[in-house]
């Protein structure tokens, strides 16, 4: 069977202690240890759902009243990367290492996946009460970062970048990362709807409009890019090129927008509430263009999509129906905004002096207390598929002797690939050594 990262009486343990952090203490050693105990929260939910086995970690955030917690610990860390971050990347800060920063950067990856495997149930979105709200805007907030734009590329030119734009580039990657994450939680919540508290669909189809939100995804995919006149698409955590027949093969994202799609449009507690503007109208109509046979094989459960638009083109939809309920509101974001605003700098300051300037005894513990955390040996066996050359794309069998990272079929493949490889090894190799 696959490998246990922790067993549940561990789990519950963790869990259970699951403690609250404000932004200032972020990246403190104390903070430093719930990260380590969350990413191997994280890594056993994605092991017990990997396996079809029993999904203790979602039953204990149930039981134990945490998942509430858990979408609050997302938005402090995404609240901190947007005003301590950017604070800290524009000093002259130069570390001994990044391992602390990269951490609380990583921080947000972690408790998103954490999300995006449990709340494929709809048990633990429903027992977030009200902050589904707040899960929302977050999901609303990290998809409107990358629509329309694709994965910078690497800019082969900067040789000496500094420490901090190795960081910001990493940030950069990670948010495109989360935002993916973000398309299945969103997909999630639109699954679980109709248990959700009464004001999420309202804020879905008239305060931010996702029906919208997502025709855009479909028609500027953030994820396929053309690279050479090669067809690249993100597949598995990271670029592929696509040929042939495969381009019309549906990858987990875009099979997730359609999914998203169908419950926002297909719904009646959703329709009811959606104001048909003609630009709204015109928007969605756009979807049929994108609806042919591959994709009806694919998904056979958007021929009734397909249905509803043909009549929605014909038809003058009902004006929304207006609420009578009283519009809840998300306050996870407002009041960190609230505790924090006009300290940022002060906190940027406290931060690089007492957490992200370790001395060398303690840079030791912290790479060996990262490599502990994150588990290769069970990352590596969550990845089953045969790893393929970083270079052509072939079955590889051999791999960086660095930093066990990338794969390659033959060692001409690896010398070629060495220029664009050598930052990420180094910041590999770091973490792992």
């Amino acid at each position: 069977g696959p490998q246990h990262v922790l067993l549940s009486t561990e789990a519950e343990i963790l869990i259970e202690n699951l403690v609250k952090f404000p932004i200032k203490e972020i990246g403190s050693p104390r903070w430093q240890k719930q990260h380590e105990y969350l990413e191997k929260i994280n890594m056993q939910s994605l092991v017990s759902a990997s396996a079809n086995e029993d999904e203790f970690v979602k039953e204990l955030l149930i039981s134990l009243g945490k998942v509430q917690f858990i979408i609050e610990d997302l938005i402090s860390i995404e609240v901190w990367k947007q005003f301590v971050f950017s604070v800290i990347v524009k000093t002259n800060f130069k570390p001994p290492t990044t391992i602390p920063i990269y951490m609380v950067l990583y921080h947000e990856a972690t408790v998103a996946n954490l999300l995006e495997t449990v709340c494929f149930h709809k048990e633990p979105l429903e027992s977030a009460d009200e902050t589904v709200l707040d899960l929302l805007d977050y999901c609303y907030r990290k998809l409107s970062s990358v629509v329309g734009e694709t994965e910078e590329e690497e800019d082969e030119t900067t040789e000496s970048s500094s420490t901090l734009d190795e960081l910001q580039k990493q940030a950069r990657k990670m948010n495109f990362e989360i935002a993916v994450k973000a398309v299945s939680i969103l997909r999630y919540i639109t699954d679980a709807i109709e248990s959700l508290p009464l004001s999420t669909s309202g804020r879905l189809m008239n305060t931010h409009n996702i029906p919208c939100l997502l025709v855009e995804l479909l028609e500027h995919p953030p994820w396929t890019k053309r690279r050479g006149g090669k067809l690249m698409k993100y597949i598995d955590s990271q670029w592929q090129q696509v040929v042939g027949p495969d381009a019309l093969q549906l990858t987990k994202i875009e099979g997730q927008v359609w999914l998203a799609l169908y419950n926002v449009l297909m719904n009646p507690i959703c329709i009811s509430k959606y104001n048909f503007s003609s630009f709204n109208k015109e928007q969605i109509l756009k979807l049929r263009s994108h609806m042919n046979e591959v994709l009806m094989d694919q998904l056979p459960v958007l021929g009734q999509l397909q249905a509803y638009l043909q009549q929605l083109s014909m038809t003058e939809p009902a004006a929304p129906k207006s609420d009578l309920i009283l519009e809840q509101l998300p306050e996870v974001r407002d009041q960190i905004m609230r505790e924090n605003t006009g300290k940022w700098k002060a906190i940027a300051k406290y931060q690089m002096k007492n957490f992200f300037n370790p001395k060398p005894e303690e840079i030791q513990q912290q790479a060996q207390r990262l490599a502990d955390t994150y588990n290769f040996d069970v990352i590596e066996s969550l990845i089953s598929e045969p790893p393929k050359c970083a270079c052509c794309g072939a079955e590889a069998a051999k791999r960086c002797s660095r930093c066990k990272q990338e794969w390659y079929c033959k060692r001409e493949c690896q010398v070629k690939q060495w220029e664009k490889h050598k930052k990420v090894c180094d910041v590999m190799k770091e973490r792992s050594t």
